[in-house]
């Protein structure tokens, strides 16, 4: 643990983050590129490949959409008044899902307020409805509530975000959604859509599960004025929509649009080794670090500098990660369990990389015991509090908070529970097969500087440089941090690996069911 070197990790994030990886875009060249560097040091690093055939690699088959803007047109026509002819990137972003090249939308619009199911929370927006063909104008987030029971309170679940909106309208067999971007219900601002969605989407290649036709979301304004065409109050009926009882209705207007896709089927590639156990009874077990390599890559059409490097987003968690298993590799005797280190490809997709390795595991998920994520770790200098939001949900929570007071780090809780971050990184894709996991960041407070100080930083990045070109490595970056980070997380790892259990969700998780039906114990 003490071979583990901040500078190291600067060179991996310096490189990841060059213009020469151009972003490391999902299924473009920078990615690939990524991709052959990690697998190059796991392979000087003395790890097993755990991929396909031999290799470091894990296929992920893939395809890429991207909305054509020459001949692509987005209309909102109210019953009364002049249709709201909208601008790809300033008023709206869309993307067909289905993977049709040209797909023509006319459809009436229904307000499903949240545009949520959750029975266990006995909330159902769809309740009575039939929406097939229809296009949804919805919220992002969740209803608002104080009480944990009810949504867990002012902490964000997976109903809150994007991709459920999505997933269950097209379930539901809707033929579109409009999401309503609001900078406080989604936790970031309108550029950050637009940056995220302005350029090609990636998708799980030959997927079952349904697709939207028109899988949009519109800026508030636009929402507003639509409204207002239809003689409503968009004030009034987000409040409505966020009290039990609320009644979904069609709005007096239709969607019409015309959506021309560039779609191209390629393969991308999460990278995978291993470190063997040493113990004949537990090596078939294993603790797992993962880290996604990719970023935004080029976006093409946008004025400037069009390169997200994303050096904090995710190039420091692939340096941690490549940091952690050189630490293993230097290890005279592995520990009892085996490792896997994983670095994933399109995350910044929807988490589609990190979904089909929890598909596809190179072991039963069953088997592995815990993931270690790391995703966005500011180079600020030396922590004095850590983040491990969703530990607290797994049996291997007091091992953590030992750690932590060995380490001298303060647990804090998430600062923004409303941004659901504990669904928005690759730790969840393998809760969702039932493998406990977490990831582990920064809190706020850092040595030789006050809260503030540290708060500030994390605001100016979300507001200035996450899913920005700006997203770039600088000579003045402190690692240090960063080394903690990594080393916290190699102790953690190697007592996960070592301690005689497997490590489990406590009873009543949402994702102890799953766990159970992997057949783990």
């Amino acid at each position: 643990m003490a071979s583990i070197n901040p500078e190291r990790i600067r060179a991996h994030v310096k490189y990841l983050a060059s213009d020469l990886l151009e972003g490391r875009g999902t299924g473009q060249r920078g990615g690939d590129i990524a991709a052959e560097y990690i697998a190059t040091e796991f392979s000087l690093y003395g790890l097993k490949p755990a991929g396909d055939d031999g290799s470091y690699l894990q296929k992920v088959p893939m395809v890429g959409i991207a909305t054509i803007d020459d001949g692509t047109t987005f209309s909102l026509v109210p019953q009364h008044g002049a249709p709201l002819d909208l601008k790809n990137r300033v008023d709206y972003v869309a993307m067909d899902e289905t993977g049709k090249t040209d797909t023509t939308i006319d459809a009436p619009i229904i307000w499903i307020g949240y545009g949520i199911d959750a029975p266990e929370y006995k909330w159902n927006d769809y309740a009575g409805l039939d929406v097939k063909g229809k296009v949804l104008l919805m919220l992002v987030n969740e209803p608002p509530s104080d009480d944990p029971n009810f949504f867990k309170g002012n902490a964000l679940t997976y109903y809150g975000r994007w991709a459920y909106k999505y997933e269950e309208a097209a379930r539901q067999g809707a033929a579109g959604v409009i999401l309503i971007h609001k900078t406080e219900m989604a936790s970031y601002g309108w550029e950050v859509v637009r940056n995220s969605w302005g350029g090609e989407r990636s998708y799980l290649r030959n997927d079952p599960a349904p697709k939207l036709k028109v899988a949009s979301w519109i800026q508030l304004d636009v929402a507003r004025k639509l409204v207002e065409e239809c003689g409503m109050n968009l004030d009034e009926m987000i409040v409505a929509a966020q009290k039990p009882g609320f009644k979904a209705e069609p709005l007096p207007a239709k969607l019409n649009a015309h959506i021309l896709s560039k779609v191209r089927p390629f393969d991308s590639n999460n990278v995978v080794a291993m470190l063997p156990g040493s113990d004949p009874s537990l090596k078939d077990q294993a603790v797992m670090y993962s880290a996604h390599y990719d970023h935004l890559g080029i976006v093409p059409g946008m004025p400037g500098d069009n390169i997200y490097n994303g050096a904090q987003d995710n190039a420091t968690g692939v340096g941690i990660l490549l940091e952690i298993a050189h630490a293993y590799s230097t290890a005279k005797q592995a520990p009892p369990r085996s490792v896997y280190f994983t670095s994933v490809t399109a995350e910044e997709q929807g988490l589609r990389g990190s979904e089909f390795f929890g598909k596809h595991p190179p072991i039963p998920a069953k088997e592995i015991s815990l993931d270690l994520n790391y995703d966005d770790v500011p180079p600020l200098g030396v922590p004095q509090e850590v983040q491990v939001t969703g530990a607290e949900r797994t049996s291997f929570y007091p091992a953590v908070q030992k750690m932590a007071k060995e380490f001298g780090l303060t647990i804090i809780p998430d600062p923004n529970p409303n941004a659901g971050h504990y669904y928005r990184s690759d730790h969840f894709s393998f809760a969702r097969v039932g493998v406990p996991a977490f990831s582990i960041g920064e809190g706020d407070l850092y040595q030789g500087h006050d809260r503030e100080w540290g708060v500030q930083k994390a605001k100016d990045f979300v507001k200035n440089d996450y899913h920005h070109p700006s997203d770039e490595y600088h000579p003045s970056m402190d690692f240090a941090g960063d080394a903690v980070m990594a080393r916290f997380g190699f102790a953690l790892g190697w007592d996960a690996a070592t301690q005689k259990s497997e490590v489990s969700w406590v009873p009543g998780d949402e994702f102890e069911k799953p766990r159970k039906a992997s057949g783990a114990q």
